[in-house]
């Protein structure tokens, strides 16, 4: 499902709602020519009953994945703030430490946030960590950790400095987890399954107005797979036209560069 969450929102649309829309419409068209409407219509009452079985299951189905996954988008936002506001606290905190040190802490800093926002990103479109970033947060830790405290001032600036470099860490670690997709295989094969199944379902009933039965297979069709698309354009958070993008690091280097 990666090249259709990394293709254009409208081309995903195209294919994923527009083309079994209009497959759904021809083939309502097509079972009529085929089966005549009376035969159609002695399946409406069994039929209708077991559709809305069907139907209701499918429901809960698609409706529990898109809140999975817009849960999911919303915990890679949070993380991404997270990993932010830890970046500039420990910024702050290298004022405190002294002149060589603080300041290589202060560089170190940046470097990381630069290469997240170059590196990690484009990497995580593909779900992985970029290796220049995994070297630049080595590099934090080694002069967080060479520093050793003259008092006990000191020593809780180290102390609150490890703690927020270890928020930066795992909050890194958790979006690139994020970054690998969200909704696995299995779930994929029941929802597209659900899908076929439930579209196809409507080409048992018949009514009288064949234009207003197709209308009425097209506007489900297209409300199901409108369903997917969301689930599709956002099961990786990094990646494709609906992205959660590196402003809040952005924001923090933009910070630490102003007057």
């Amino acid at each position: 499902m990666l090249f259709l969450t990394l293709a254009p929102l409208w081309l995903s649309a195209l294919i994923l709602v527009g083309l079994p829309t209009a497959i759904a419409m021809i083939c309502t068209i097509a079972i009529r020519k085929r089966v005549s409407l009376d035969q159609l219509r002695s399946n409406n009452e069994v039929a209708g009953f077991k559709f809305a079985t069907i139907g209701v299951l499918f429901a809960v189905l698609l409706g529990f994945a898109v809140i999975v996954v817009w849960e999911k988008f919303s915990d890679a936002e949070n993380k991404v703030a997270l990993e932010a506001g830890a970046a500039a606290t420990i910024y702050r905190l290298a004022g405190g430490i002294p002149e060589d040190s603080g300041q290589a802490l202060r560089t170190a800093i940046s470097a990381y946030l630069k290469s997240a926002i170059e590196n990690d990103w484009p990497a995580m479109e593909r779900g992985k960590a970029s290796a220049a970033t995994n070297h630049a947060l080595d590099n934090l830790y080694a002069i967080v950790l060479h520093y050793q405290p003259p008092d006990a001032r000191g020593t809780a600036l180290l102390t609150e400095a490890l703690q927020q470099l270890n928020t930066l860490t795992q909050a890194r670690r958790a979006r690139i987890v994020l970054a690998a997709g969200i909704v696995p295989g299995v779930v994929w094969l029941v929802l597209f399954t659900g899908a076929t199944l439930t579209i196809a379902f409507t080409f048992f009933f018949g009514t009288q107005n064949l234009r207003a039965q197709t209308l009425m297979t097209g506007a489900l069709s297209a409300l199901i797979c409108s369903g997917l698309l969301v689930i599709i354009a956002i099961d990786h958070p990094f990646a494709g036209s609906v992205k959660v993008k590196p402003e809040a690091l952005e924001n923090v280097l933009t910070d630490f560069t102003a007057p």
